[in-house]
């Protein structure tokens, strides 16, 4: 579907959903309520692709923080940094690259592992990859909008007193939603070029068990994820690409 679209590889888009929780306790409320909203909340950290599924989800953060700290306690980049995800290789604008990424707002940092829009684009190439950036980008409130459209009770503020309930709800109505994505995928008016445009993608295996040089690899991959410099030069060869 990335490629499709001119990003290929890409896992989806990334970003966060505030959830009121009306009957929160007195005492959490300064940790669950942030300036802008005015109530506690509680966030989900989700990504979805562009036919509403969500790939990945991560509730039960604070509503006090943002996108970034959501971000520092999410699971979303375990794999990666265990090794056990697997490495895909693949060319754009004539430059290898080995990591898959996510499209993601203006919040979040360059890393290497997101894609991000250019403020006040110069130039029709870049104006061309912030349209088509931003509109990609939209998948993931396209899936909060329907997940919230389809069921009511995460809609509506929170009655419930415990995290674990609000856990048990949200995972629940986010797994109900895939169900009917599924079930509902092929009557959606969207069509996909899965011949990857002439790409090569070459996937290796899945690295498993307990690695000798553990703390040293972890580090490695934690600074290449992070890696600002690959960051700007993954975005201007994307803005080629595209």
């Amino acid at each position: 579907m990335g490629n499709a679209r001119g990003f290929p590889v890409m896992l989806g888009s990334i970003d966060c959903m505030h959830w009121e929780w009306k009957n929160c306790p007195v005492a959490w409320k300064g940790q669950f309520t942030r300036g802008d909203h005015g109530t506690p909340t509680i966030m989900l950290e989700a990504v979805a692709s562009q036919d509403l599924w969500i790939w990945h989800a991560f509730f039960g953060t604070a509503g006090s923080n943002n996108d970034i700290n959501v971000l520092n306690a999410s699971n979303v980049f375990n794999d990666v940094l265990s090794g056990q995800a697997p490495t895909v290789q693949y060319m754009v604008n004539r430059t290898e690259y080995n990591m898959e990424y996510y499209l993601a707002d203006g919040i979040y940092p360059e890393w290497a592992t997101f894609v991000k829009t250019i403020p006040m684009p110069q130039g029709e190439k870049r104006k061309l990859f912030v349209e088509r950036q931003e509109s990609a980008r939209k998948d993931v409130e396209r899936a909060f909008g329907v997940l919230q459209s389809r069921f009511t009770i995460v809609r509506g503020p929170a009655r419930a007193w415990h995290v674990n309930t609000l856990n048990n709800i949200m995972y629940a109505c986010i797994i109900l939603h895939n169900m009917i994505v599924e079930d509902e995928r092929h009557t959606y008016n969207i069509n996909f070029d899965y011949d990857n445009s002439g790409n090569e993608l070459l996937s290796t295996d899945i690295t498993t068990g307990p690695h000798p040089l553990f703390s040293t690899t972890y580090l490695q991959r934690r600074a290449h994820l992070r890696d600002r410099q690959q960051h700007r030069q993954f975005q201007n060869d994307l803005v080629e690409h595209i």
